[in-house]
């Protein structure tokens, strides 16, 4: 089951939620340390891990599951009036096949409740060279046992078990690391050594970091060709802001075709 939307805009907007922001940001950088010229989808509730490949890949867009709900970003003053999120059906994704080059699955993995449909739409959209990175709360981790922040909520994952999901969805597994070791708490003293900690956990405690971050490639099988049936149009979301609310909503006809 997803987290609502807003509880975890109030969540990134705590000085817990900015720590575990500038931790994962930091391992992701270090996965993917160049995005220039590509282009990028965030799937979840990726937007507080996008924000430094903005002014790098080609494309940026974030594709919010409709069961989760989504908020208009980026908001602020730089970019003012522009919105890069979507929100979706998590099993039919409005991208074109082949279309992104790199995607970041964010608060997505664990709570959906179809998640070998989501992974089959991202086969669909990657491109053949590109990288898939998903972010999960770790099964032995701290974080996944607290239920006051989103990592405590929906299925937690050893590496093992992203491994084998994966690979059951024609991914091939590769670069992969813990992190945040920092405990899920609220004081300022452990926050503020948040970075020393995550040094220590890196070099001793590696297996009980709060996430898992695997990185994964797209296997592409020679199969046997067949009379090929029509594509169903896929809908695009038409997206309509609340200013009362500051929400981006979708209408349903729009977001789910009549069957």
């Amino acid at each position: 089951m997803y987290n609502d939307v807003i509880d975890l805009r109030d969540f990134y907007n705590t000085p817990m939620g900015h720590t575990a922001q500038s931790l994962g940001r930091r391992h992701i950088r270090a996965i993917w340390p160049t995005v220039e010229g590509l282009n990028l989808a965030g799937i979840g509730y990726p937007t507080p891990y996008l924000r430094p490949f903005l002014g790098e890949a080609e494309r940026v867009v974030a594709l919010m599951p409709a069961q989760q709900g989504v908020v208009h970003w980026p908001a602020d003053s730089k970019n003012e009036g522009r919105n890069i999120v979507s929100l979706v059906p998590e099993d039919d994704l409005p991208l074109g096949d082949l279309s992104m080059d790199r995607i970041l699955l964010v608060h997505a993995i664990e709570c959906s409740e179809q998640s070998h449909k989501l992974l089959r739409e991202v086969w669909r959209v990657m491109a053949g060279g590109g990288k898939l990175l998903i972010v999960v709360p770790n099964r032995r981790g701290i974080w996944a046992r607290m239920d006051h922040t989103p990592f405590g909520h929906g299925h937690p994952y050893t590496h093992r078990q992203v491994s084998r999901l994966l690979r059951d969805n024609l991914f091939q597994p590769g670069h992969s690391t813990a992190g945040l070791f920092v405990p899920p708490t609220r004081s300022r003293m452990a926050l503020a050594s948040a970075r020393a900690i995550e040094q220590i956990g890196l070099r001793w405690f590696k297996t009980v970091g709060g996430l898992l971050f695997i990185e994964a490639q797209k296997q592409i099988y020679a199969g046997t060709l067949s009379t090929p049936t029509p594509a169903r149009a896929r809908p695009y979301a038409h997206i309509l802001r609340d200013t009362k609310r500051g929400l981006i909503q979708a209408k349903k006809k729009d977001l789910f075709p009549v069957q």
